[in-house]
Order: structure tokens, then C-alpha cells, then sequence
């Protein structure tokens, strides 16, 4: 029997971080800048302050260690000199690469996957959650699991190590495939009794709000429902699905909330999170939530789509919410533009996006309710629709409130 490891955790201090990511020739340098930026908001809402930001230009990532020898001595001086805790890749580093790193660094190396993986944990509230959050944990370090012990020895717990990652990774790789196998089957009874549930709401239509993290929906899920839901300037701010019954002009429906999506998302993790998605799958209607005012909000729009490509849920009934038009008049706008100017530049701007939604698109400010009557009515007017399709013996009932 192998000796029982015990380590104490340490508090929850601010955990400084040095950022890594490479030009290359799939990624340019703005690209990076980018995502460089982005994994800063997920180091920040891990509860870590990025004090630099390391890249390098390379064809592909160096196989041993992902930048090269000299680039790694550079940020073993800058790490050295400042106390830093951890390392963050932005790319998803391989089990070798994290351990040849770790050995040079002689610190705690993660990488954007295992980032945001912490991140669930820290947000998982129900059950569900919580087991898929367990199990992607382990499922990630279960080939990182040689060489794991003087890492931990070093780094004492933090960011990267919540969750499963506190309880499991001092067991061997048997202790945590059976962990793995029992993980599972406690997920299938989950989705089991979600089934059951999902089932007893047979007769009402069903609307989810999907989007890219941080773009709003839980924001326009308060303002729909009208009711308190959690919703902060952060990174993954819902993890578990809300669902609420909204009635608009006497028609009810469910809306549901779900966890946000990022590039840069291995494909297993989007299946560990598949069942938390099961809402946006099994909908009638998808908000697509879009946060027109961010610089790259189409690639993000992208991001959703081929996200919901791989949930073969890309053909549902879908309507294009461009949320925050306030702040995007306030960032595209000069004080000194004419108010006319302002408006022909928006029109083209919709009619654009109109033409490549198929005209199911609405601009909208969730914050501060403009426009929110248009979406009201468009979305009304497309629920009636399904009901009287689906559910025509609810015809009378809802044409007589008209």
C-alpha cells in the first residue's frame, strides 16, 4: 500500500500569475492579444492578478516544453524575481510538457482548460454540476497524475487544485478510475431523474438562452422573468441551469439559463458539460445572446455556433439577441457625431445582421431595457406560433387575450 500524502491547504489569497501563448502561423498577433486579455478575466475571476504576459512567434509549440529553452529561462527570471505562484498556458499543454515545465519552473503550471475547469468548481452549486465538475477534473489529470506528488508538495492547493482536485489526486491512477466509473454512473441517474422532469413539462414551450460567456444572459434572464438572477461582471458567472416560467401576454413559457461558452474548449470538456446543456438541446426556441459592443464579437457568435454544431442542436429555431447596444453606441461613437450619422450607421448595422440571421434578429440593451419590448413582442409572436402548432387545442385560450 502506497504511504497516505497528506497536505495542508493554503487560505484563499490573491494567487499571482504570468500569462504564456505563441504567434503562430494559425494564430496572429492580435489573436493572441486577444486571448491573452481573455485568460487574464479567467485568471482574475479564478481569484489570481496577472503580473506579466509571456509570448513567443513559433510555427507550433515547442514539444517539450511548448515555448523554447531560451523563452522558458526568461520567464523563470521574471517568476524567480517576483514570487510568482503559477504559470498559465493558454493553449491545453500535454501531461509531458507540464511536468518538463514544472521541473524548470519549480512552480504551479496550468493551462486554460484546467483554468476554467477551477472556475466550475468554484461555481458548481447543485448536485449535477458538482459530479461534472468531479468528473472532468479527474478525467484531465488522471494521465497527469505521475509526477504529481512533488508538485504538490511545492505548491500547497490554490487555483487549479479545487474540487477533485483536492480530494483525488493523492490516490493512484485505480483509485481514480473507479472514482471515474462511479462519477459516471452517478451521472446517469442525475440525467435520468433531469429526464423525468423535463418530461413533466410536456405541454409548454421551452426557450434557452445561449451565448459566450459574459455576454448577458442571465442579465436578460432577470429582465425577462423579473425575477433575481445571479448575474456579475465575470467569467462564467452561471455554471448551473436556471429555469424560469415568464408569461408573455398571458402565454407561458420555460426559459432557461445555461453555462456559457469559450473557445478554446476541448471537445471533452464540452461533453463532460453535455447533460448541463441538455436545456439549450431540448429547447423549441435558443436566444442566442451576442455581446455586440465586444471588438470580436463575431468570432464569438462562431465560438456558439460550432459549439452548437458539436451538440447537434444548430438547427433549432433561433433567434440573434445583440445585447448591449448601449455600450457599443458609447465605445463606436464620438460625442461630435451627428445624431443622423449615429442612426444610419446602426441601420446598416442591423440590416446586415438581419440579412444573415434570416431576419430573427433583435438589438438590445438587457442593462438598461432598450429595445426589450421589441424582443418581447418578436418572441411572443414566435411562441404563439409553436403553440398553436404544436398544442392547437390551446388555440382558443390564447386568442382570446388578443
Amino acid at each position: 500500500m502506497p504511504k497516505e500524502r497528506t497536505h495542508q491547504i493554503e487560505d484563499t489569497r490573491i494567487e499571482k500569475a504570468v500569462l504564456v501563448g505563441l504567434v503562430t502561423r494559425n494564430q496572429s498577433e492580435n489573436q493572441l492579444k486577444e486571448y491573452l486579455d481573455e485568460l487574464e478575466f479567467l485568471a482574475e475571476t479564478a481569484g489570481a492578478n496577472t503580473e506579466e504576459k509571456f509570448w513567443q512567434k513559433l510555427d507550433h509549440p515547442e514539444k517539450r516544453t511548448y515555448v523554447g529553452s531560451g523563452k522558458l529561462r526568461e520567464i523563470k527570471t521574471f517568476v524567480d524575481a517576483h514570487a510568482i505562484d503559477m504559470v498559465i498556458f493558454d493553449d491545453e499543454i500535454s501531461p509531458s510538457q507540464q511536468r518538463n515545465i514544472e521541473k524548470e519552473l519549480k512552480c504551479k503550471v496550468l493551462d486554460r482548460s484546467m483554468l476554467i475547469l477551477d472556475i466550475f468548481a468554484q461555481r458548481a452549486k447543485s448536485q449535477q454540476a458538482k459530479t461534472q465538475v468531479e468528473l472532468a477534473q479527474l478525467q484531465y489529470l488522471l494521465p497527469r497524475l505521475k509526477g504529481m506528488w512533488d508538485h504538490l508538495d511545492r505548491v500547497k492547493g490554490g487555483i487549479g487544485m479545487k474540487g477533485a482536485g483536492e480530494k483525488e489526486i493523492e490516490t493512484d491512477r485505480r483509485v481514480a478510475s473507479q472514482n471515474i466509473a462511479k462519477l459516471k454512473a452517478k451521472l446517469v441517474t442525475i440525467d435520468k431523474q433531469n429526464q423525468t422532469q423535463r418530461k413533466n413539462r410536456d405541454g409548454m414551450i421551452r426557450v434557452s438562452l445561449v451565448g459566450y460567456t459574459n455576454v448577458g444572459k442571465s442579465t436578460l434572464m432577470r429582465a425577462l422573468s423579473k425575477e433575481n438572477v445571479f448575474a456579475e461582471n465575470k467569467l462564467f458567472a452561471t455554471l448551473d441551469t436556471t429555469v424560469r416560467k415568464v408569461v408573455l401576454n398571458h402565454v407561458p413559457f420555460l426559459l432557461s439559463d445555461t453555462v456559457g461558452f469559450i473557445r478554446k474548449l476541448p471537445h471533452h470538456l464540452v461533453e463532460s458539460f453535455k447533460s448541463t446543456l441538455d436545456e439549450a438541446i431540448e429547447s423549441d426556441v435558443l436566444l442566442h445572446v451576442v455581446d455586440i459592443a465586444h471588438p470580436n464579437f463575431e468570432e464569438q457568435l462562431n465560438v456558439v455556433n460550432e459549439t452548437l454544431h458539436h451538440l447537434k442542436a444548430e438547427n433549432k429555431s433561433q433567434i440573434v439577441i445583440f445585447n448591449k447596444i448601449d455600450l457599443f453606441k458609447e465605445r463606436k461613437f464620438d460625442d461630435h457625431l451627428p445624431e443622423e450619422v449615429q442612426e444610419e450607421l446602426l441601420t446598416e448595422l442591423k440590416q446586415t445582421w438581419m440579412a444573415k440571421s434570416n431576419n430573427n434578429a433583435v438589438f438590445i440593451s438587457a442593462e438598461t431595457g432598450e429595445n426589450l419590448g421589441e424582443l418581447r413582442s418578436f418572441l411572443y409572436q414566435k411562441i404563439k406560433k409553436l403553440y398553436l402548432k404544436r398544442y392547437p387545442y390551446k388555440a382558443s385560450y390564447i386568442e382570446s387575450y388578443e
